[in-house]
Protein backbone atom coordinates (compact mmCIF):
# COMPACT_ATOMS: atom_id res chain seq x y z
CA UNK A 1 0.00 0.00 0.00
CA UNK A 2 3.21 2.41 0.66
CA UNK A 3 3.34 2.70 -3.23
CA UNK A 4 0.01 3.55 -3.99
CA UNK A 5 0.31 6.88 -0.88
CA UNK A 6 2.07 9.89 -1.28
CA UNK A 7 5.51 11.14 0.85
CA UNK A 8 4.15 12.23 4.04
CA UNK A 9 0.48 10.80 3.23
CA UNK A 10 -3.14 12.19 5.57
CA UNK A 11 -4.22 9.24 8.07
CA UNK A 12 -7.73 9.48 9.34
CA UNK A 13 -8.68 8.10 13.06
CA UNK A 14 -11.98 7.24 14.27
CA UNK A 15 -13.74 5.46 16.48
CA UNK A 16 -16.66 3.50 15.30
CA UNK A 17 -19.23 0.75 16.62
CA UNK A 18 -20.62 -2.81 15.68
CA UNK A 19 -23.69 -3.43 18.04
CA UNK A 20 -25.08 -6.56 19.19
CA UNK A 21 -28.09 -5.93 21.04
CA UNK A 22 -29.64 -8.91 21.21
CA UNK A 23 -25.95 -11.17 22.37
CA UNK A 24 -25.31 -12.82 24.95
CA UNK A 25 -22.66 -15.50 23.62
CA UNK A 26 -20.48 -13.50 22.55
CA UNK A 27 -16.91 -12.97 23.97
CA UNK A 28 -16.01 -9.60 25.88
CA UNK A 29 -19.23 -8.03 25.00
CA UNK A 30 -18.94 -4.86 26.40
CA UNK A 31 -21.14 -1.43 26.56
CA UNK A 32 -20.78 0.96 23.68
CA UNK A 33 -22.74 4.22 21.98
CA UNK A 34 -24.99 3.48 19.39
CA UNK A 35 -23.80 6.30 16.73
CA UNK A 36 -26.85 5.52 14.66
CA UNK A 37 -29.24 6.14 17.69
CA UNK A 38 -28.03 8.68 19.24
CA UNK A 39 -28.53 12.48 19.26
CA UNK A 40 -26.42 15.90 20.50
CA UNK A 41 -28.41 16.19 23.08
CA UNK A 42 -29.48 12.05 23.93
CA UNK A 43 -26.91 8.84 23.89
CA UNK A 44 -27.87 5.14 23.48
CA UNK A 45 -25.72 2.63 24.43
CA UNK A 46 -25.80 -1.18 23.75
CA UNK A 47 -24.37 -4.05 24.33
CA UNK A 48 -21.54 -3.98 21.62
CA UNK A 49 -17.74 -3.40 20.69
CA UNK A 50 -15.63 -0.44 19.89
CA UNK A 51 -13.29 -0.22 16.29
CA UNK A 52 -10.65 1.70 16.10
CA UNK A 53 -10.16 2.29 12.12
CA UNK A 54 -6.83 4.00 10.83
CA UNK A 55 -7.18 4.52 7.12
CA UNK A 56 -4.39 6.57 4.44
CA UNK A 57 -5.53 8.46 1.72
CA UNK A 58 -3.67 6.98 -1.30
CA UNK A 59 -2.82 9.02 -4.32
CA UNK A 60 -6.26 9.06 -5.99
CA UNK A 61 -7.86 10.25 -2.36
CA UNK A 62 -9.12 7.00 -1.49
CA UNK A 63 -9.38 5.22 1.88
CA UNK A 64 -7.28 2.00 2.69
CA UNK A 65 -7.07 0.93 6.45
CA UNK A 66 -3.43 0.76 7.50
CA UNK A 67 -4.95 -0.48 11.24
CA UNK A 68 -8.63 -1.90 12.10
CA UNK A 69 -9.10 -3.31 15.82
CA UNK A 70 -11.96 -4.57 17.13
CA UNK A 71 -11.80 -4.04 21.47
CA UNK A 72 -13.94 -4.12 24.01
CA UNK A 73 -13.46 -2.67 28.03
CA UNK A 74 -14.54 -6.22 28.96
CA UNK A 75 -11.53 -8.01 27.36
CA UNK A 76 -9.08 -9.69 30.09
CA UNK A 77 -6.03 -7.65 28.88
CA UNK A 78 -7.89 -4.10 27.96
CA UNK A 79 -6.17 -0.80 29.32
CA UNK A 80 -8.01 2.28 27.37
CA UNK A 81 -9.29 3.36 24.34
CA UNK A 82 -6.34 5.88 24.16
CA UNK A 83 -3.50 2.70 24.19
CA UNK A 84 -5.44 1.58 20.66
CA UNK A 85 -5.87 5.00 19.13
CA UNK A 86 -1.80 5.31 20.30
CA UNK A 87 -1.26 1.82 18.77
CA UNK A 88 -2.88 3.36 15.42
CA UNK A 89 -0.58 6.39 15.41
CA UNK A 90 2.77 4.46 16.24
CA UNK A 91 1.53 1.87 13.19
CA UNK A 92 1.03 4.64 11.03
CA UNK A 93 4.49 5.99 11.96
CA UNK A 94 6.16 2.60 11.43
CA UNK A 95 4.81 2.96 7.68
CA UNK A 96 5.42 5.74 6.35
CA UNK A 97 7.61 7.64 9.26
CA UNK A 98 6.30 11.39 9.22
CA UNK A 99 2.17 12.12 8.30
CA UNK A 100 -0.47 14.35 8.95
CA UNK A 101 -3.24 12.89 11.62
CA UNK A 102 -6.97 14.27 10.79
CA UNK A 103 -9.26 13.17 13.66
CA UNK A 104 -12.64 14.80 14.75
CA UNK A 105 -13.90 16.63 18.27
CA UNK A 106 -13.77 13.09 19.99
CA UNK A 107 -9.59 13.26 20.10
CA UNK A 108 -9.79 16.49 21.49
CA UNK A 109 -7.52 15.63 24.42
CA UNK A 110 -4.26 16.73 25.58
CA UNK A 111 -2.97 12.99 25.94
CA UNK A 112 -3.45 12.67 21.44
CA UNK A 113 -1.29 16.12 21.43
CA UNK A 114 1.71 15.37 23.49
CA UNK A 115 1.57 12.19 21.74
CA UNK A 116 1.62 13.31 18.28
CA UNK A 117 4.45 15.81 19.56
CA UNK A 118 6.70 13.41 20.91
CA UNK A 119 6.39 11.36 17.76
CA UNK A 120 6.91 14.60 15.35
CA UNK A 121 3.63 14.78 13.57
CA UNK A 122 1.45 16.98 11.87
CA UNK A 123 -2.21 17.54 12.68
CA UNK A 124 -5.41 18.87 12.44
CA UNK A 125 -7.74 18.21 15.09
CA UNK A 126 -11.36 19.90 15.77
CA UNK A 127 -11.71 21.16 19.12
CA UNK A 128 -14.73 20.71 21.36
CA UNK A 129 -16.34 24.18 23.14
CA UNK A 130 -14.39 23.37 26.48
CA UNK A 131 -10.92 23.92 25.08
CA UNK A 132 -8.86 26.20 27.03
CA UNK A 133 -5.90 28.03 24.94
CA UNK A 134 -3.65 30.29 25.69
CA UNK A 135 -3.90 33.69 23.40
CA UNK A 136 -1.70 36.92 24.63
CA UNK A 137 -0.65 35.48 27.66
CA UNK A 138 -4.00 34.54 29.28
CA UNK A 139 -5.98 31.25 29.07
CA UNK A 140 -8.93 32.10 27.39
CA UNK A 141 -12.02 29.36 25.84
CA UNK A 142 -11.81 28.81 22.16
CA UNK A 143 -15.25 29.59 21.59
CA UNK A 144 -14.04 33.38 22.91
CA UNK A 145 -11.97 33.31 19.86
CA UNK A 146 -14.08 31.92 17.31
CA UNK A 147 -16.81 34.62 18.54
CA UNK A 148 -14.58 37.59 18.37
CA UNK A 149 -13.08 36.55 14.68
CA UNK A 150 -15.03 36.93 11.45
CA UNK A 151 -13.99 34.58 8.29
CA UNK A 152 -12.44 36.59 5.75
CA UNK A 153 -10.91 33.87 3.31
CA UNK A 154 -14.04 32.23 0.93
CA UNK A 155 -13.57 28.62 0.27
CA UNK A 156 -16.28 26.99 -1.94
CA UNK A 157 -16.68 23.45 -0.37
CA UNK A 158 -18.10 20.11 -1.22
CA UNK A 159 -20.11 18.97 2.53
CA UNK A 160 -22.39 16.14 2.83
CA UNK A 161 -23.84 16.39 -0.57
CA UNK A 162 -24.23 20.18 -0.86
CA UNK A 163 -21.86 23.04 -2.17
CA UNK A 164 -21.69 25.65 0.94
CA UNK A 165 -19.23 28.94 0.65
CA UNK A 166 -17.20 28.70 3.63
CA UNK A 167 -15.23 31.37 5.04
CA UNK A 168 -12.21 31.04 7.05
CA UNK A 169 -9.62 32.85 9.68
CA UNK A 170 -6.60 31.63 11.50
CA UNK A 171 -5.16 32.76 15.04
CA UNK A 172 -2.01 31.75 16.68
CA UNK A 173 -2.18 30.25 20.19
CA UNK A 174 -0.75 27.48 22.23
CA UNK A 175 -2.51 24.24 23.05
CA UNK A 176 -2.90 23.23 26.76
CA UNK A 177 -0.70 20.16 27.01
CA UNK A 178 2.64 21.27 25.17
CA UNK A 179 2.67 24.73 25.50
CA UNK A 180 3.74 25.00 21.70
CA UNK A 181 2.93 27.36 19.16
CA UNK A 182 -0.28 26.23 16.75
CA UNK A 183 -2.98 27.69 14.96
CA UNK A 184 -6.00 27.81 15.52
CA UNK A 185 -8.65 27.57 12.23
CA UNK A 186 -11.72 28.95 11.93
CA UNK A 187 -14.35 27.51 9.52
CA UNK A 188 -17.62 29.63 9.27
CA UNK A 189 -20.88 29.20 7.53
CA UNK A 190 -20.95 25.41 7.37
CA UNK A 191 -22.37 24.22 10.75
CA UNK A 192 -24.39 26.17 13.23
CA UNK A 193 -21.55 27.04 14.99
CA UNK A 194 -17.84 27.53 13.26
CA UNK A 195 -15.62 25.02 13.45
CA UNK A 196 -12.49 25.19 15.47
CA UNK A 197 -9.28 23.55 14.21
CA UNK A 198 -6.33 22.80 16.27
CA UNK A 199 -3.57 22.33 13.54
CA UNK A 200 0.81 22.50 13.64
CA UNK A 201 1.33 22.90 10.43
CA UNK A 202 2.50 26.04 9.06
CA UNK A 203 -0.47 28.36 8.53
CA UNK A 204 0.33 31.85 7.72
CA UNK A 205 -0.37 32.37 4.61
CA UNK A 206 -4.14 32.01 2.56
CA UNK A 207 -3.25 29.12 1.17
CA UNK A 208 -1.91 27.10 3.73
CA UNK A 209 -5.40 28.11 5.89
CA UNK A 210 -7.38 26.62 2.91
CA UNK A 211 -5.08 23.33 3.11
CA UNK A 212 -5.54 22.86 6.57
CA UNK A 213 -9.30 23.08 6.40
CA UNK A 214 -9.04 20.76 3.01
CA UNK A 215 -7.75 18.02 5.36
CA UNK A 216 -10.30 18.15 7.90
CA UNK A 217 -13.04 18.44 5.15
CA UNK A 218 -11.00 14.82 3.73
CA UNK A 219 -12.23 13.32 7.12
CA UNK A 220 -15.85 12.44 5.68
CA UNK A 221 -13.58 9.61 3.80
CA UNK A 222 -12.95 6.91 6.48
CA UNK A 223 -16.82 7.79 7.81
CA UNK A 224 -17.85 6.51 4.25
CA UNK A 225 -14.96 3.53 4.78
CA UNK A 226 -16.72 2.09 7.50
CA UNK A 227 -20.38 2.79 6.48
CA UNK A 228 -19.33 0.87 3.37
CA UNK A 229 -17.70 -2.12 5.63
CA UNK A 230 -21.24 -2.23 7.45
CA UNK A 231 -23.45 -2.33 4.62
CA UNK A 232 -21.24 -4.36 1.16
CA UNK A 233 -19.74 -6.62 3.55
CA UNK A 234 -22.43 -7.09 6.84
CA UNK A 235 -19.56 -5.89 9.67
CA UNK A 236 -22.26 -5.95 11.99
CA UNK A 237 -24.37 -8.46 11.14
CA UNK A 238 -21.35 -11.39 12.17
CA UNK A 239 -22.48 -14.74 14.07
CA UNK A 240 -19.14 -16.10 15.38
CA UNK A 241 -19.07 -15.69 19.08
CA UNK A 242 -14.77 -15.98 19.70
CA UNK A 243 -12.74 -12.69 20.09
CA UNK A 244 -10.10 -14.76 17.98
CA UNK A 245 -12.69 -15.46 15.37
CA UNK A 246 -14.45 -11.75 14.98
CA UNK A 247 -10.72 -10.41 14.78
CA UNK A 248 -10.19 -12.78 11.94
CA UNK A 249 -13.43 -11.94 9.98
CA UNK A 250 -12.62 -7.96 10.46
CA UNK A 251 -9.18 -8.55 9.17
CA UNK A 252 -10.39 -10.13 6.06
CA UNK A 253 -13.14 -7.44 5.44
CA UNK A 254 -10.20 -4.78 5.65
CA UNK A 255 -8.26 -6.71 2.78
CA UNK A 256 -11.33 -6.95 0.68
CA UNK A 257 -11.38 -3.45 0.94
CA UNK A 258 -7.72 -3.37 -0.12
CA UNK A 259 -8.65 -5.19 -2.92
CA UNK A 260 -11.21 -2.85 -4.08
CA UNK A 261 -9.13 -0.22 -4.32
CA UNK A 262 -6.41 -2.00 -5.96
CA UNK A 263 -8.90 -3.05 -8.91
CA UNK A 264 -10.25 0.62 -8.64
CA UNK A 265 -6.43 2.17 -9.70
CA UNK A 266 -6.87 0.13 -13.09
CA UNK A 267 -7.32 1.93 -16.09
CA UNK A 268 -10.48 3.11 -17.41
CA UNK A 269 -10.13 0.78 -20.63
CA UNK A 270 -8.62 -2.02 -18.92
CA UNK A 271 -10.60 -5.20 -19.77
CA UNK A 272 -11.85 -6.03 -16.52
CA UNK A 273 -12.96 -3.00 -14.68
CA UNK A 274 -14.61 -2.55 -17.27
CA UNK A 275 -16.89 -5.20 -17.25
CA UNK A 276 -17.24 -4.95 -13.34
CA UNK A 277 -18.61 -1.45 -13.58
CA UNK A 278 -20.87 -2.38 -16.66
CA UNK A 279 -22.55 -5.30 -14.24
CA UNK A 280 -22.85 -2.58 -11.35
CA UNK A 281 -24.54 -0.51 -13.61
CA UNK A 282 -23.98 2.70 -12.09
CA UNK A 283 -26.32 5.97 -11.78
CA UNK A 284 -23.54 8.71 -11.84
CA UNK A 285 -20.64 8.26 -14.34
CA UNK A 286 -18.55 10.23 -12.24
CA UNK A 287 -18.46 9.29 -8.26
CA UNK A 288 -16.18 10.30 -5.43
CA UNK A 289 -16.08 6.91 -3.53
CA UNK A 290 -15.94 4.15 -5.55
CA UNK A 291 -16.00 0.64 -3.39
CA UNK A 292 -19.67 0.50 -3.55
CA UNK A 293 -19.66 0.47 -6.94
CA UNK A 294 -16.83 -1.90 -7.47
CA UNK A 295 -18.18 -4.22 -4.77
CA UNK A 296 -21.59 -4.12 -6.52
CA UNK A 297 -20.05 -5.12 -9.92
CA UNK A 298 -17.78 -8.19 -8.43
CA UNK A 299 -21.01 -9.59 -6.71
CA UNK A 300 -22.60 -9.55 -10.11
CA UNK A 301 -20.13 -11.24 -11.93
CA UNK A 302 -19.25 -13.69 -9.33
CA UNK A 303 -23.50 -14.64 -9.19
CA UNK A 304 -23.14 -16.22 -11.96
CA UNK A 305 -20.89 -19.04 -10.52
CA UNK A 306 -23.18 -21.69 -9.54
CA UNK A 307 -20.68 -23.96 -8.63
CA UNK A 308 -18.34 -22.34 -6.77
CA UNK A 309 -14.59 -23.16 -6.87
CA UNK A 310 -15.59 -26.85 -7.23
CA UNK A 311 -14.58 -26.68 -10.74
CA UNK A 312 -10.67 -25.37 -10.11
CA UNK A 313 -9.94 -27.10 -6.82
CA UNK A 314 -10.94 -30.55 -5.42
CA UNK A 315 -11.95 -30.60 -1.81
CA UNK A 316 -10.62 -33.01 0.58
CA UNK A 317 -13.85 -34.10 2.74
CA UNK A 318 -13.22 -36.19 5.74
CA UNK A 319 -14.57 -40.00 6.25
CA UNK A 320 -18.25 -39.73 7.49
CA UNK A 321 -17.77 -40.92 11.12
CA UNK A 322 -21.23 -41.55 12.37
CA UNK A 323 -21.43 -44.80 14.64
CA UNK A 324 -23.21 -47.41 12.85
CA UNK A 325 -25.01 -50.49 14.01
CA UNK A 326 -25.11 -53.69 12.01
CA UNK A 327 -27.26 -56.44 13.03
CA UNK A 328 -26.03 -60.00 13.15
CA UNK A 329 -27.91 -62.42 10.75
Amino acid sequence: MKKWCPDQPVIHIDDRDVVKPDGYKFESLGWVRDGSESTATKNVYKKGYHVTEATVLTGSNHPVSIFSEIHSSKEKNFTSINDVTFSAMERAKALFGKATFVMDRGYDDNKMFLKLDSMGQDYVIRLTAKRKLLYHNKWVFATELRNRRKGKVKLPLFYKGKMHEAYLSHVKVQITASRKDIYLALVYGITEHPMMLATNKESKAKDEVIKAAKLYFSRWKIEEYFRCKKQVFQLENFRVRKRKAIHALNFYITLCMAFLRHSSMKSETNMLKVAIIRTADPIKEKIAFCYYQLAKGISGILSYAKEGIRLWFRTKRFVYRQLCLKLAV
